[in-house]
C-alpha cells in the first residue's frame, strides 16, 4: 500500500494530552444562557474554515525586538497549497489553550517575490528543522520527515498578540499592548537551554536525536535572509548549526 504523508497527517495527528494546562482566564464561569447558545451554534452553524487545519507543529519562538522573551509554540496549520501555509497559534495543545499569534509560511520562491521592505518581517526555517527544534508531535517519524523536508528554506511571518507567558518570565491574563513580531533560532545556544529540556520532557523526545535523524536535509538548504538578524543578541554563547547560512554572506 503506498504511503501517503497526507493521510498520515490528516488521521494520525495524536495531541500531546500530557501536555500542563493553560491557566483560566479571568472572567466569570459560563451562564447556562452561554451554554444554551453553544449548544444552538454546534446545531445550527458550520466551523467549515477551521476544518483543514490538521496539521499540529511546536517549536520556540524568540521575540524579534527582545530576544530572551521566548517561548514554546503550537502551530496548528492548513497547508492551502504547496507554496502557502496559514497558522493559528496556541500556548498548549489543551482543550483550554490560549490563541496567542497566527503565522502565515511561504515556500523560498514566494519570498523571492516580496519587496526588500517587506522580507524583514519573514524568518527563515533551515535552523529550526536541522537543529531538531521544530517538530510534529504524533506523527511516524518518515511522515515528520517528509514534512520537514516540504519545509526547508521556508520563511515564516509570526504575530503573537497575547502574551501568554515565556520561560522564566509571568503571562498576561488578558491579550494586552501591541502585538509582537516573533523570530526563529538559527544557532545552537539561542534558545534558553531549560525551555528546550522542558519541551524534551512533555513531548519525550530528544531534540539532540531529531537533528542526527535530519542531517541529510543538510543538502537541501539554501543560504536564508535573516539568519543573522539576532546575531549576538543573547547572553549565552552560541555555535553554528551545520547546513544554516546567511544569504549573501559569501557561504
Amino acid at each position: 500500500m503506498p504511503f501517503s504523508v497526507g493521510a498520515v497527517l490528516a488521521t494520525v495527528l495524536v495531541f500531546d494530552t500530557a501536555l500542563a494546562q493553560s491557566p483560566a482566564v479571568p472572567g466569570q464561569p459560563k451562564t447556562a444562557r452561554t451554554g444554551a447558545l453553544e449548544a444552538g451554534a454546534k446545531v445550527l452553524q458550520t466551523t467549515t474554515p477551521l476544518h483543514p487545519f490538521d496539521i499540529h507543529l511546536v517549536g520556540f519562538h524568540p521575540m524579534k525586538d527582545r530576544p530572551e522573551m521566548q517561548m514554546e509554540a503550537h502551530h496548528y496549520c492548513h497547508q492551502m497549497n504547496e507554496d502557502f501555509a496559514q497558522c493559528m497559534l496556541f500556548d498548549s495543545s489543551e482543550k483550554n489553550a490560549r490563541l496567542n499569534g497566527i503565522e502565515y509560511i511561504i515556500s523560498e520562491s514566494l519570498f523571492n517575490t516580496l519587496p526588500e521592505t517587506e522580507r524583514a518581517y519573514w524568518h527563515p526555517h533551515n535552523g529550526e528543522i536541522l537543529g531538531g527544534q521544530l517538530v510534529a508531535p504524533g506523527i511516524p517519524a518518515a511522515a515528520e520527515k517528509a514534512l520537514m523536508r516540504a519545509k526547508m528554506n521556508s520563511y515564516g511571518k509570526t504575530w503573537h498578540v497575547w502574551h501568554t507567558g515565556h520561560e522564566g518570565g509571568a503571562a498576561d491574563q488578558l491579550p494586552l499592548g501591541p502585538a509582537m513580531l516573533a523570530w526563529s533560532f538559527s544557532r545552537d545556544g539561542e534558545a534558553i537551554p531549560s525551555m528546550v529540556e522542558k519541551h524534551d520532557r512533555k513531548l519525550g523526545i530528544s531534540t539532540d536525536e531529531k537533528r542526527r535523524q535530519r542531517a541529510d536535509l543538510r543538502a537541501l538548504a539554501h543560504p536564508q535572509q535573516g539568519v543573522d538578524d539576532l546575531k549576538g543578541q543573547f547572553a549565552r554563547p552560541t555555535r553554528e548549526i551545520p547546513g544554516v547560512t546567511q544569504k549573501g554572506d559569501g557561504r
